[in-house]
């Protein structure tokens, strides 16, 4: 019985780790992946190096897609879209 008291602390930091590090980790992973398979022609976007456009063509095949920018067309795979900055993007203006 007293072995199980000196792991507690080491159970409680692992425990701890998990709810606050691993967890929201995993669910924004999930996220990411959700919202790279609804994507949509049309939809404005922002790439994680920062480029705005607007899809204008997809490929489920490679998962990429075509983004139509102010300089032309460039194939991106979906993974590189910024769920994040899209939402701002796409967000309501609040007056």
């Amino acid at each position: 019985m007293e072995n199980i008291g000196q792991f507690f602390p080491l159970i409680l930091i692992f425990v701890v780790a998990y709810f606050f590090m691993i967890r929201p980790q995993i669910k924004r992973q999930k996220d990411e992946k959700k919202f790279a398979s609804e994507l949509k022609k049309g939809d404005r976007i922002i790439t994680k190096s920062g480029l705005h456009g607007k899809i204008v063509e997809l490929n489920d095949k490679d998962f990429s897609c075509v983004i139509e920018t102010m300089a032309g067309r460039l194939k991106f795979d979906r993974s590189a879209i910024s769920l994040e900055m899209s939402k701002k993007l796409t967000a309501p203006e609040k007056k």
